[in-house]
């Protein structure tokens, strides 16, 4: 059997996308070119993988299972070549993920940091949720993700990087009841009809509803795309939020009007990570680990400046 590599990605991009035209644009060749592949493809196995259907494609039972172990074929290949191109530590091309609650505010100090390291380093970036990324992981498309613990899935190693505490924020006003000193600030207090969080799917909006103690009961409203829209919508009086601190030096620069409070004691808190696959020679993860825990400590400390 002769098949190709070139034939199990374009297959994987045929089955992700659902026809050849997209498909075609994925892996930039023409359209009859990645037929032709397909075509050949099947021919080498001795079944079809795809139902030609008027409007694009559908896998055939036959084909999901090749496209699962295309897939694993080409992580592995992908495997192979990141062990290689990483094995003398933090040098050639790094493909990092990040979830967006931590993109904005880490990777700029991050990135001055890896580039004042090496010069060299080709670092690529993608921002998406959690779910994308991890997948992403699996797949070899990424060398590393920066995301909150825990994460679920076995075959992951996690380098621990800063500890990022949550802060109650809202206008003035709202934040009087407790800067009044009546009562202590704990995020159970925090009345679900006033709470705004980030769109369904991202891990922090998740965080938010468990250290609230809001999962299944009450209202919150759940719709924002990014802290921003959050910290703009709330210094104008639409409700409360919470921030993580690495976010507040930031945000509260871009919206003046937003106040802060710190929780009492225990402060709650989530744990970020730089997550990798587990077995690699991973030389390069310590030291990239090492970087992203400076960029985040400077950003701890100047949050603690604004809002000690």
């Amino acid at each position: 059997m002769n098949l190709s590599v070139k034939q199990l990605r374009y297959f994987v991009a045929l089955a992700e996308t659902g026809g050849f035209v997209r498909a075609a644009e994925r892996v930039n060749v023409s359209q009859p070119a990645l037929s032709q592949q397909i075509k050949e493809m099947e021919a080498e196995l001795g079944v079809r993988v795809v139902d030609r259907l008027p409007r694009g494609v559908r896998l055939t039972r036959s084909g999901r299972e090749v496209l699962e172990r295309a897939r694993r074929v080409l992580a592995e290949l992908e495997d192979l070549e990141r062990a290689a191109r990483l094995a003398r530590g933090l040098s050639g091309r790094l493909r990092l993920g990040v979830i967006p609650t931590v993109a904005p505010y880490l990777l700029p100090g991050a990135l001055t940091r890896l580039r004042a390291r090496d010069l060299t380093l080709d670092i690529r970036v993608r921002e998406a949720q959690t779910e994308i990324l991890l997948d992403d992981l699996e797949t070899g498309r990424i060398d590393a993700v920066v995301a909150a613990l825990p994460l679920p899935g076995p075959g992951l190693a996690a380098e621990r990087l800063i500890e990022d505490r949550f802060v109650l924020a809202g206008t003035q006003a709202r934040l009087a009841r407790w800067a009044e000193g009546r009562e202590a600030l704990r995020p159970a207090a925090v009345a679900s009809d006033q709470l705004l969080l980030l769109d369904e799917g991202h891990c922090l909006a998740d965080q938010a509803l468990e250290v609230c103690g809001l999962r299944g009961r009450g209202r919150v409203d759940l719709g924002a795309s990014s802290l921003a829209t959050l910290s703009g919508l709330v210094a104008e009086g639409f409700g409360l939020t919470l921030l993580p601190e690495i976010a507040l030096r930031a945000e509260t620069a871009a919206a003046p009007g937003l106040a802060l409070m710190r929780f009492a004691a225990p402060q709650p808190a989530r744990e970020l990570a730089l997550v990798r696959r587990a077995g690699g020679d991973d030389g390069w993860a310590p030291p990239l680990a090492a970087l992203l825990r400076e960029a985040g400590a400077e950003l701890l400390r100047s949050a603690r400046a604004v809002c000690p």
